[in-house]
């Protein structure tokens, strides 16, 4: 009974390894199916683009997210197969096991078969309980020569069970290596793709070497274009902040001068035994328990928010960026590739803080406590300014640019009077 204890000691190891296994694989799974879309997708979008000949910093962008991508892909694929290495070596392990355990339970029931042949007659195993010194030592000898019997057929029984364990794992031990296999195949795809799509990046950048002067007439509108419009989000943002200081500001006074009705003090005395301490603009924008608990609402769901659109993917991230030779570019969000006229959605509960129009391209800020988030790249505005959203709303739809036919949402998460990286915090 011990080794069947042991056996299943085994295998209900090796089971948890394989859900555990089975989870991070699944997730892995997951993560590179939404690759694939996000790639078919951008696959079309270039499609769309290439087929006007000007070349324009939408195509070039399209061509870099397209190699990060294929690169992120690759990854996932590397974890996918680093994973089914390890259960193949633990699967090879367990069978090694198992077979060891086979091989000292069959040299076992092969001593037992033996004995029990040397003693196969009646009158042996007569002879052998006579031959006790004593009533108690001839009673152990039948104990034993009954538990002998029932030993012989639980060798027997494990014998079968540890057969059937090992063709279970070699079972699993091949599904294991025609996946590792499968994977394999696919990355050196990948790879043989990424080495394409990098020959076509290159003559891209030939391309806008000889039309370099277009190519940075256009990189410089656009530049022009998202510091008028950085400036204008950071605008409204800092007169939000400071017409929260103003109303704290005169709460405080109010309360000093009420102070100095009942004490009889000064307002400057008072001041002076309690100076004022400068909020930060988180701090303040967060100053009422309504406002501070949306803040924290909003903190904790952090890569748990909506994408601002139902399908779309990243052709730009956050921070700077290099495009062509020496040219620079500085974003305060992400540009997010969606369909034509796609709705954009609010990411979270709030007000709206701000509709901004420049030239028929469509800003739209909302408010969530000491957090905003700015929607770019709108048409057809829902929503007005003062008006309380739900996470999910439509505030209008996603601009088609006249120039290529395409749609790209530009989102912003600003956290008081800075600019932070919203990747981060949409759900995967």
């Amino acid at each position: 009974m011990n080794f069947v204890k042991l056996i299943l000691s085994i295998l209900t190891c090796c089971l948890a390894l394989t859900i555990c296994h089975a989870q991070s694989s699944a997730e892995l799974k997951k993560q590179r199916e939404r690759l694939n879309r996000e790639i078919e997708l951008l696959n079309q979008s270039l499609k769309t683009t290439s087929s006007d000949r000007s070349l324009s910093l939408k195509q070039v962008n399209a061509l870099n997210t397209q190699l990060r991508l294929r690169e992120q892909k690759i990854s996932t694929i590397n974890k996918e197969i680093r994973l089914i290495s390890n259960q193949i070596a633990s699967h090879n392990k367990t069978i090694q096991n198992l077979r060891d355990q086979l091989a000292k339970l069959r040299k076992d029931y092969e001593s037992m078969i033996m004995f029990a042949f040397r003693n196969r007659n009646a009158y042996n195993k007569i002879m052998f309980i006579f031959a006790s010194k004593d009533f108690n030592q001839a009673f152990k000898r039948v104990k034993y020569l009954q538990q002998f019997n029932e030993s012989r057929k639980h060798r027997a029984q494990e014998i079968e069970e540890t057969q059937k364990a090992i063709a279970l794992k070699v079972a699993q031990l091949e599904a294991s290596k025609k996946e590792q296999a499968t994977l394999l195949a696919d990355q050196q795809k990948e790879r043989n793709v990424i080495a394409t799509e990098q020959g076509a990046e290159s003559k891209v950048l030939q391309a806008l070497t000889k039309q370099e002067k277009q190519f940075k007439q256009e990189l410089q509108k656009k530049q022009q274009e998202d510091e008028r419009l950085a400036r204008a989000i950071r605008t409204a943002i800092q007169r939000e902040i400071e017409e929260q200081r103003r109303l704290e500001e005169e709460a405080r006074q109010a309360a000093l001068a009420l102070e100095a009705q009942r004490t009889g003090k000064t307002v400057k005395e008072i001041e002076a035994e309690k100076p004022a301490v400068r909020k930060s603009d988180s701090e303040v924008l967060a100053n009422t328990p309504a406002a501070a608990k949306l803040s924290a609402d909003f903190a904790g769901n952090r890569g748990r928010l909506p994408w601002p659109v139902q399908q779309g993917f990243i052709t730009q991230g956050f921070g700077r960026h290099t495009i062509g030779r020496n040219v620079t570019v500085q974003n305060d969000g992400i540009n997010i590739r969606t369909n034509n006229n796609a709705p954009v959605l609010a990411i979270f509960d709030g007000t709206v803080h701000t509709v901004l129009n420049m030239q028929g391209n469509i800003s739209i800020i909302v408010q969530h406590g000491k957090y905003f988030s700015v929607y770019t790249n709108l048409s057809n505005p829902v929503v007005k300014r003062g008006q309380t959203i739900q996470r999910g709303q439509t505030l209008g739809a996603a601009l088609v640019d006249p120039n290529d036919g395409t749609s790209e949402v530009h989102l912003e998460i600003w956290e008081g009077s800075a600019p932070i990286n919203p990747e981060p915090w949409l759900a995967k």
